[in-house]
């Protein structure tokens, strides 16, 4: 079996994907229509060529302003059935989706309405396509702390929907520990912990060091520039840290889609997976970016086979599940290598 055929067929998980960033600009359009919302574009093709992005804040301009299409409850469940059904042809069969609460509420929409969306959606897509996925509730960092803290508040009725909590969005000045409180008061509440640390970003490897020490995460998404720090890397390694990286948005925002670094994280034994991170606005999902990967750093057929069962590894599932996971993909591999 080829390469390429490995890399789309070879069952998968995704750790780090924004649901709002899977709005594609023919999508953007229909629901503009239907909301009655106007776009500064004249058609999805204009929109496209308007995503020209050189770093994380030209990027999320667009992102958000992307979302003024997303009203009903209709909306964010058509949102994350198109994503499922593109992934769903790229192997994938388990995905940890980032939704950002506080970016629908402060337009007005109800956190209610963006979860029950999304909720109807996961229950679709479990039936149509055996997609499993669970939720994990964004705060955005370039918000208040009492911003955060209400969204934590008002998601306790949605509990049982929200496997872990994270923290995107405009990383400049707002480091990790800004929100050291929000995020013990999750852990509290039994939410997993993650966080973003962008690539190349000021500060960016005492970010990840106070993800570790003054948060305590359990995986870190992007954090490639831990490279830079042979004890953070260590680190990593010694507390079974991963990191979910995005090769293609890394190659959108840093202008180098980090393939070298990937690929030394994980000679040395950090626990790196392969993600999409927002793949209508950096064109490219799960499997595009495992190829991107692939071709940058030339990764062997076992290493590919690593990358996606370190996915597994680090995945929020139970450990019945996981297992079962990690011996779906074993399957698959001795079938292919015997058929």
């Amino acid at each position: 079996m080829d390469i390429e055929t490995v890399i789309r067929s070879i069952p998968k998980a995704e750790l780090h994907l924004h649901i709002e960033g899977t709005l594609e600009p023919e999508l953007k359009f229909e629901l503009a229509a239907t909301n009655g919302v106007e776009l500064p574009y004249g058609s999805a093709d204009e929109m496209r060529a308007a995503y020209d992005f050189d770093d994380l804040s030209s990027f999320l301009a667009q992102y958000y302003e992307g979302m003024s299409v997303l009203l009903h409850e209709a909306d964010f469940h058509a949102l994350a059935m198109a994503y499922f059904e593109r992934v769903a042809a790229q192997g994938l069969v388990y995905v940890e989706m980032f939704f950002d609460p506080q970016a629908h509420t402060s337009r007005e929409v109800a956190f209610d309405t963006v979860i029950g969306g999304l909720r109807r959606a996961q229950h679709d897509a479990a039936d149509r396509f055996g997609i499993r996925s669970q939720l994990i509730m964004c705060f955005l960092r370039d918000h208040s702390v009492e911003s955060a803290l209400a969204t934590l508040e008002h998601a306790a009725a949605y509990r049982e929907w929200i496997i872990g909590v994270g923290l995107d969005s405009d990383e400049r000045g707002n480091p990790p520990v800004k929100f050291r409180d929000v995020f013990a008061a999750a852990r509290e509440q039994g939410y997993r912990l993650t966080m973003h640390c962008d690539v190349d970003q000021q500060d960016t490897t005492v970010h990840i060091r106070q993800c570790l020490d003054d948060i305590g995460v359990e995986r870190i998404d992007h954090g490639s520039n831990a490279i830079e720090d042979e004890d953070l890397v260590a680190e990593l390694v010694q507390r079974g840290v991963g990191l979910t990286n995005c090769p293609i948005s890394n190659s959108y925002i840093s202008g180098d889609t980090k393939a070298r670094e990937i690929r030394a994280l994980h000679e040395q034994g950090v626990l790196v997976t392969v993600n999409s991170d927002d793949p209508a606005y950096f064109p490219g999902y799960v499997g595009d970016n495992l190829a991107v990967l692939q071709r940058e750093a030339d990764l062997s057929r076992d290493e590919i086979v690593q990358f996606v069962r370190n996915a597994f590894i680090i995945s929020w599932l139970d450990e019945r599940e996981r297992e079962a996971y990690l011996e779906r993909v074993d399957a698959w591999v001795a079938a292919s290598e015997t058929g």
